[in-house]
């Protein structure tokens, strides 16, 4: 849980500005006593944000207002450094869902990238849980290793509880590691490589009866080359689903008119909104 309290030096904020056409800037930084937060708004200093409580507004040097809080996961991971292109939030969200991760499970990943779905493992399977990521890649193993580690020690700042120290990176080829995998039992794998079909081998020995393996491909040929794989080598595997996640943002301004989906479209649509309480600038 968040602290009730407010900024520290050490952890993560994340500023908001307002732009044109009703687009918002998102600026992530990790507060400093010396340091400054530079915007295209001007620059706001650190000491000014340290002691201020999340959900204030600030003006930077230039004028402009930049609402300040505790950044979520998903804001971290698409605003973290990163080498290789990430699993996004939307993805991972159903990722999860198909894998149904509990507190206390074992999951192995293949292809830790910048670390994005290491984070969200983390945190679904908890202090008593473990995840098991294989990297081949020395780069992507090193930062996904550092984008973990700043987000646990900002957390450690900003909250209450510890973040579980729960991920262990391994540089390794998934390939090449069923020594590894024969001393393991897997409650679900999630594949994120550009030849899958060449960990299954592999991980099926040690992936529990009735687990679920993840595989997050990038096109539709990929997909047909795995499932062809799955059939030539008589893999105990049997596909379930194959699903495209889409995610679509509207902006809903006070206008005269609004045009409305159709009554067909309407059936099929459900509509999340995010509300969020911040203190006004005065």
């Amino acid at each position: 849980a968040a602290c009730p309290g407010p900024f520290r030096a050490g952890e993560l904020v994340l500023a908001e500005m307002r732009r044109k056409h009703n687009a918002t800037l998102k600026l992530l930084c990790r507060l400093a006593a010396e340091a400054v937060l530079t915007s295209p708004g001007g620059v706001l200093p650190h000491r000014d944000i340290i002691g201020q409580l999340p959900g204030q507004v600030l003006r930077a040097s230039g004028g402009a207002r930049m609402l300040l809080r505790r950044p979520s996961l998903e804001e971290y991971v698409l605003l973290m450094p990163r080498g290789p292109t990430i699993a996004y939030p939307k993805d991972i969200s159903a990722l999860l869902m198909m894998m149904d991760v509990h507190p206390g499970d074992t999951v192995l990943e293949t292809g830790s990238g910048s670390g994005a779905m290491s984070l969200f493992l983390s945190r679904a399977v908890g202090p008593k849980g473990r995840v098991l990521s294989y990297e081949i890649r020395d780069d992507h193993h090193s930062l996904a290793k550092k984008n973990y580690r700043h987000w646990r020690s900002a957390w450690e700042i900003g909250h209450m509880d510890e973040w579980p120290d729960n991920v262990e990176f391994i540089l390794k080829d998934i390939s090449t590691a069923a020594a590894d995998m024969k001393s393991v039992t897997l409650d679900a794998v999630v594949l994120d490589m550009l030849n899958p079909q060449c960990a299954l081998p592999v991980i099926h020995p040690s992936l529990k009866q009735g687990g679920v393996c993840a595989v997050y491909l990038a096109n539709i040929t990929q997909v047909i080359d795995l499932l062809d794989r799955i059939r030539s080598c008589k893999l105990p595997f049997i596909c379930e689903r194959i699903i495209e996640v889409t995610h679509r943002s509207w902006s809903v301004l006070p206008v005269p008119y609004i045009a409305r989906p159709s009554h067909c479209q309407e059936a099929h649509s459900a509509f999340l909104t995010k509300l969020r309480k911040f203190q006004p600038l005065l």
